[in-house]
């Protein structure tokens, strides 16, 4: 038998062994009722594992034992000699831990009392003897069991320092135990009957250590001293934790009792006005007369008399108040009854849009339909009108016009990278520093319920975890729906069918379909060189030439220097870098007069090239297109039409094909079939498929800064690699667009106005273009002779067509693709037959 050594405090007098124990088992001295006892502990035990739990020699806690495992360990245990082992899980998790799922050390507890519960689990009560080690495991199944080695107490060496030691325990634990509401009384009497320090340490570890870890590393230490240092530093940072919530709950108490002793004031106040005759402050009645003024309807008028009671009884040191007080000048101030009246003059408005736009013709006979519309029908519910153009076209100063035509306020928001839904509905008022939406503030602004609210860059409203803008604005922008306009902040509908909504965008695209469903777009494309020149005469000299301080007697730029800028410095849709243009040439203009050169100055074309510098518009298409590989097409962008040039070169190779210029999938895609139809067609081309398959093209889209996508340049694809592969030439000054299929076909694209006047501004005179986009050609001679006049354009409905308008190349007849000669039925001589397979394995190794 294994010799245990006992420690001067467990050992006793009047202890007495009348007979050794069996060889099986080991003898320890765990405390008892009536001090301690000898108890002979089996050298293997039955192991129960348990989850979170640590239990300290000296201390009885009752468990729930509900997997069939643990029933089975007290199953054996309470028959035996009621002993068990109880060890943690290192992982809760597992519902069947193994030995290698728990821990090293663990209690060796004596079973009290088992009750049966209803639900079959079962409840025991265990009472802590001793720690012990696991030496080895002997079974797994049905429990496990394991021998076991003892942990006595290494008990400290008496003197000061022990002493004092337990004294700072003692008296930190009746501190928690005085502050902590949730320890019994019961906890106090037991702590003073605790005699030795080991015992002290094990109950203060089982009562006031709440650190599952902590309490596991206690349990694992045999050096009384070090257990009680670490227990001494558990108690003082929870002490300390106690005594920091003690003072939070005092100050909390301070401020009821203040908060409370004022409301006893304000009502003894209130008393007092009542006798008085003074039965509210100044403040409320105004606040009231503002919300009797505002003229609110009914469901508004009852939700705002709700708050203003409420806020009636609210001490006014109180954070609430000041919330309602908000929320009820919002209701006051917005203009729930006040609209301005319209002025539904037809003449009158089309002599504001002349006098403010030039042209346009299309976008003001449309505005003026709707002000007829108005007129006759004042309640209907008209569209929403939406402008769709390139940047400086006179969007957003087409809907002043409107407003100044109907008399009506202006109002504007930037929809640009919104991404907050509260940026429309506003926040809850449960936010600190909540406000109402945009909608509803720019509406307070105007001061009117039926203002013109232009909602710019309606294109551009983003989408992220904090909402989704677009859809907020499916309420606000649908006639159906906008007269109960729900603001989260204010929380009553407010009636928006009055309002006029004028939406602006670029491209359409990207609007969410939903949004643009409910809008009618109005088309505004891009100015001519003459549209410019009259708009720049018109409006844009005289506003720079005032907003510079110069005279028209000062300065005076002629047509032909306007001219220049227009065609040498900008090339746009809009007007914005003309205007901007023309004011350096006003400042340059004014610190010359300012400076004693001139008194009054002539901007000529040469003029214009000293004020702003080289040229920076090269009209290069000519020159870029005189070799073979390139062709000139044509793109619709956000900022309106340009022209694009596609280059192709060729080296030995493989058949591979490389694409740069940093293009989207799509005109990848655009090359990628333009190549295929080329290789499918090479006999009819008059090309040796052999000498295709040896040879790589490299095919770069220039401008490679500028993100480049969309299957409009399909056909200037084909032209380049058909004109590198040729080794011809494209037609001088043509520029084309479409898109192109593996059959050969030419479909239809957008945006055909602005390629046509991008493609006029370079100098080009033909133009090829689908066939099917003869109706945008047809609306485009209506519209403007000037965008078409001295250029040809060239319908097409196959690549045929297309090679032979830029390159005079026609296909040889009755060749088909190789596809559908390597389909048909061999019947030719063997030679032949070899021949086709060699050209088709060529195929394949350059794909």
């Amino acid at each position: 038998m294994a010799e245990t050594k006992t420690t001067p405090e467990q050992e006793t007098t009047e202890t007495k062994v009348e007979a050794p124990p069996p060889a099986d088992r080991q003898v320890i001295i765990a405390p008892g009722q009536l001090g301690p006892q000898e108890i002979a502990v089996p050298a293997s035990l039955p192991l129960l594992a348990v989850r979170d739990t640590v239990i300290f020699p000296g201390t009885v806690m009752s468990l729930q034992v509900g997997r069939e495992r643990s029933k089975r360990v007290i199953d054996e245990a309470v028959p035996a000699d009621k002993m068990v082992g109880i060890i943690s899980q290192r992982d809760p998790n597992i519902e069947m831990p193994g030995p290698e799922d728990l821990r090293d050390v663990g209690t060796i507890c004596m079973i009290l009392k088992v009750f049966r519960l209803p639900d079959s689990n079962q409840s025991i009560l265990l009472h802590g003897l001793a720690r012990f080690r696991i030496k080895q495991i002997l079974t797994t199944e049905p429990i496990i069991r394991a021998t076991v080695e003892l942990m006595p107490d290494v008990a400290p060496e008496a003197g000061k320092e022990t002493e004092a030691l337990v004294h700072t325990v003692r008296q930190t634990a009746r501190q928690i135990i005085e502050k902590s509401p949730n320890v019994p009384d019961e906890a106090m009497v037991a702590l003073e009957n605790v005699d030795t320090p080991g015992q002290l340490a094990d109950f203060l570890a089982a009562n006031l250590v709440t650190e599952f870890d902590k309490r596991q590393q206690l349990l694992g230490m045999q050096d009384v001293m070090a257990r009680l240092k670490v227990v001494e530093s558990q108690m003082a940072d929870q002490l300390d934790v106690l005594n920091l919530s003690a003072k939070i709950q005092n100050e909390v108490k301070e401020r009821i009792e203040k908060g409370q002793r004022e409301y006893f004031l304000q009502e003894q106040l209130k008393a007092i006005q009542r006798e008085l005759g003074q039965e509210e402050g100044a403040e409320l009645a105004q606040l009231r007369q503002k919300l009797a003024d505002a003229k609110l309807p009914e469901k508004v008028k009852a939700e705002a008399d709700r708050e203003i009671n409420r806020l009636a009884a609210i001490p006014q040191a109180s954070p609430e108040y000041t919330v309602i007080r908000t929320y009820l000048e919002w209701l006051a101030d917005l203009p729930w009854s006040v609209s301005t009246e319209d002025k539904l003059d037809i003449r009158q408005a089309e002599a504001i849009l002349n006098e403010d736009h030039y042209d346009l013709k299309k976008v003001k006979q449309r505005i003026l339909e709707f002000l007829a519309v108005r007129k006759l029908h004042p309640e209907g519910r008209g569209p929403i009108l939406c402008f769709i153009g390139p940047p400086g076209v006179g969007k957003t100063s087409l809907g002043q016009s409107i407003a100044r035509a109907l008399g009506r306020k202006f109002v504007r928001i930037s929809l640009g990278g919104i991404r907050d839904e509260a940026d429309i509905r506003g926040h809850r008022r449960t936010y600190i520093g909540a406000l109402p939406g945009r909608i509803l503030q720019e509406i307070r602004k105007a001061g009117a319920n039926n203002p013109l609210f232009m909602l710019d860059e309606i294109d551009k409203v983003g989408a992220d975890f904090r909402g989704d803008p677009a859809s907020a604005l499916l309420e606000v922008l649908d006639p159906a729906q906008n007269d109960t306009f729900t603001d989260h902040y204010l929380d009553v509908p407010f009636d928006l069918s009055k309002v006029m909504f004028i939406a602006t965008g670029n491209v359409p695209d990207p609007i969410h379909p939903a949004l643009r469903d409910r809008m009618e777009m109005i088309h505004l494309p891009g100015y001519t060189s003459n549209e410019k020149m009259n708009i720049a005469r018109k409006y844009l000299v005289p506003r720079q030439l005032r907003e510079n301080g110069v005279s028209k007697t000062q300065c005076k730029i002629d047509d032909s220097a306007i001219q220049r800028i227009i065609d040498d410095y900008t090339r746009e849709s809009g007007v914005r870098n003309l205007e901007r243009s023309i004011a350096s040439v006003c400042r340059a203009t004014a610190a010359r007069i300012v400076r004693g050169d001139f008194k009054s100055l002539t901007v000529t074309p040469k003029r214009v090239e000293e004020f702003l510098g080289p040229v920076k518009i090269h009209h290069d298409v000519v020159d870029r297109v005189n070799i073979p590989g390139v062709a000139v097409g044509l793109a619709y962008t956000p900022v309106g039409g340009e022209i694009i040039f596609v280059e192709a070169t060729g080296m030995p190779g493989r058949g591979r094909m490389t694409l740069t210029g940093q293009i989207g999938d799509v005109m990848r895609e655009s090359a990628t079939a333009a190549f295929s139809l080329i290789r499918s067609r090479a006999d009819a081309l008059g090309i040796d498929p052999r000498k295709l398959a040896e040879l790589d093209i490299h095919v770069h889209v220039p401008a490679g800064a500028v993100p480049k996508d969309g299957p409009s340049a399909g056909v200037a694809m084909l032209s380049a690699l058909a004109s590198l592969i040729l080794g011809k030439p494209i037609k001088p000054r043509m520029a084309m667009t479409g898109e192109i299929t593996l059959r050969g076909l030419i479909l239809p694209v957008g945006g055909i106005k602005e390629k046509v006047l991008a493609a006029k501004q370079a100098g080009v005179r033909d133009i090829i273009l689908p066939a099917l986009n003869k109706g945008d050609l047809a609306e485009i001679r209506a519209d403007d002779q000037e965008i078409i006049k001295g250029v040809t354009f060239h319908p097409v409905e196959r690549f045929e067509q297309v090679l032979a308008l830029a390159l005079g190349v026609r296909l040889k007849p009755g060749h088909k693709p190789l596809s559908v000669i390597a389909d048909a039925p061999a019947k030719s001589s063997g030679s032949h037959k070899g021949k086709s397979h060699r050209n088709a394995a060529d195929d394949e190794e350059a794909g």
